[in-house]
């Protein structure tokens, strides 16, 4: 209280600046306090008692601080006098959080994570806030603040004030330059062995990566997506099908292939996939190692193999396809979006109305998702693909990813302060979070065995990303991929295929288990649904469908499917 009233009296006094002298103050604050991650990349396995190092980190400290004053003052300048504080107040504030939730998860603040964070949904965003970050929020938010409160700007004539932001300006970009030539051999070593560090430097790095997507959104805006597969057609096979198809596809979340039970986890976590006649792929890599990377990527014809941000978001993917293929296409979502993969094409999402066991306190768990399945297959049986976007294992609240009979791993982690937990208490709550997810998947097989009397029926499901736990201090996911942990970028895939459904579609299960064994990425996803419900088109690559070598000779069908119209409708 006593130094609260101490700052109350000082700004009852306050002290005049100029914008540029607040500017400096602001940024020197920046490079001391709010970026300790970088400052840990940069010195790593340097002695801080040795000249040298210190003369490197005084040189770092010049550039960020010139840096950060050439931002500062240049946003002075093209605002109003009166809201030059308010901006600043505004930087501060983010540049707070900024620095907290890359410290305590360990994250770097490049485009790819910022997207996630701008095309979050409310309700992910609002599990990332917990009362115990409020005090090291504080920490780096109450200096910045208090020192704009007690600060008045002085007043200069506009000739003189503009003359003295320019000179400073410049003053700012040659210090810059001067600390980088005294530095030279030193940074170059650092930028070039760690690319990634420059996506440390806060608050530019959140800055630089949220006006690149700025950019990015308003192109892809005014930009209509190039048309794929517009030549899609059912092959011959379809005029011996006696029943429509049903396939889904489950786009999962954040599932990581070291803790998938079929894949050789020391814990069961898939019990309910394992008393199931599944295909599972062991060993299958990531294009990304956040949603808005993977989705997009898995879902188009180029991957990662041959990526292209621009190209994959400017072109349709694999729901337009199938759609361009005679199918219904519907994408049910319990996430944040489909990331422009199902623009147009019919949506689904879960509320209380439709399933309230499943949504009990606002938002909805992933069972909600098969309330929405159940619905849309309700009217005439028609070929049918729906893609289902669960939340998943999405972090950090793993403990509110499943209901409370899922708690079979204790002590769990009920925070999404994961530094106030143990690693093994994350790992408990992950692995219970992943317990769910197999129900789920279960549910929907029992679900499509269901269908199996007017329809051929199919599951594929992959996860679009991992996720680190604790390992190296990293948690969450969304590493630049050069330098991404592998557990963010190996996911598992499972395949169910019903009697009928391979049957009709010459699939030899004992071939696609043998292939599952060898190595796979998301690159064969778009090419193997293709495959899978045996669609001819141009933009499918045989080399990357799984299921490619695994077709017997098809066996004839005298039945004709319902409606007496052979194969999918016609095109939508």
């Amino acid at each position: 209280m006593n130094a609260l009233r101490r700052l109350a009296a000082a700004c009852s006094r306050r002290f005049q600046w100029r914008v540029e002298t607040l500017a400096l103050a602001l940024s020197l604050w920046f490079t001391v306090a709010c970026n300790p991650l970088f400052w840990a990349a940069a010195l790593h396995e340097r002695a801080l008692t040795e000249a040298h190092t210190l003369a490197y980190a005084a040189a770092l400290g010049g550039v960020l601080t010139a840096l950060h004053f050439v931002l500062l003052a240049l946003f002075a300048t093209l605002v109003p006098r009166r809201a030059i504080r308010p901006l600043f107040a505004a930087l501060a504030a983010g540049t707070a959080a900024a620095a907290y939730y890359m410290r305590a998860y360990h994250v770097y603040l490049d485009p790819e994570m910022i997207r996630n964070v701008l095309h979050t949904d409310v309700r992910e965003a609002g599990e990332l806030f917990s009362w115990g970050m409020l005090p090291p929020l504080l920490g780096y938010l109450l200096p910045p603040l208090a020192l704009l409160a007690c600060c008045e700007l002085r007043a200069l004539p506009r000739a003189r004030a503009a003359g003295f932001r320019l000179a400073s300006i410049a003053a700012g970009t040659a210090v810059a330059a001067l600390a980088t030539v005294a530095a030279f051999q030193d940074l170059s070593a650092l930028v070039r062995e760690k690319k990634e560090v420059r996506y440390l430097i806060t608050p530019a790095n959140y800055l630089y990566s949220a006006a690149r997507n700025l950019v990015a959104d308003t192109k892809a805006d005014t930009v209509a997506r190039l048309p794929v597969g517009a030549d899609a057609a059912p092959a011959a096979s379809w005029q011996q099908r006696a029943k429509p198809a049903l396939l889904v596809v489950v786009v999962g979340e954040t599932a990581r292939a070291a803790n998938w039970g079929l894949s050789g986890y020391a814990r069961q976590t898939t019990p309910e996939l394992a008393a199931l006649d599944v295909i599972n792929f062991a060993k299958v890599t990531a294009c990304g190692t956040s949603t808005e990377v993977s989705v997009p990527c898995m879902l188009s014809p180029y991957g990662r193999h041959a990526y292209d941000e621009r190209r994959i978001r400017g072109s349709e993917a694999l729901p337009h396809v199938l759609r361009h293929g005679g199918f219904r296409v519907a994408w049910l979502d319990n996430q944040s979006g489909c990331k422009g993969t199902c623009d147009g094409l019919e949506n689904w999402r879960p509320d209380r109305a439709s399933s309230p066991a499943d949504c009990p306190d606002g938002g909805c768990r992933d069972g909600a998702l098969l309330a929405g399945a159940r619905q849309l297959t309700a009217g005439p049986a028609g070929n049918t693909v729906l893609f289902l976007h669960p939340i998943g294992n999405h972090g950090p609240t793993y403990a509110k990813r499943y209901p409370p009979e899922f708690r079979r791993f204790t002590p769990t982690c009920e925070t999404a302060d994961l530094g106030r937990c143990t690693q093994q208490e994350i790992v408990n709550s992950y692995d219970n979070a992943l317990l769910y997810t197999d129900h789920v998947l279960a549910a929907a097989v029992a679900f499509l065995k269901e269908k199996q009397a007017t329809h051929d029926t199919a599951l594929l499901f992959v996860s679009d990303h991992g996720e680190s736990l604790g390992e190296k201090g990293l948690y969450l996911h969304g590493m630049p991929y050069a330098i991404a942990p592998q557990v963010q970028k190996e996911v598992p895939m499972v395949l169910w295929l019903s009697a009928g459904y391979r049957d009709s579609f010459a699939l030899d299960a004992d071939c696609l288990r043998r292939r599952a064994a060898a190595p796979a990425t998301h690159d064969h996803l778009f090419h193997t649904v293709l495959g899978l419900l045996d669609l001819q088109t141009a933009a499918r690559d045989a080399d990357y469908d799984l299921a490619a070598g695994c077709r017997r000779p098809p066996t004839t069908i005298a039945a004709t499917p319902p409606g007496g119209a052979p194969g999918p409708a016609g095109k939508g």
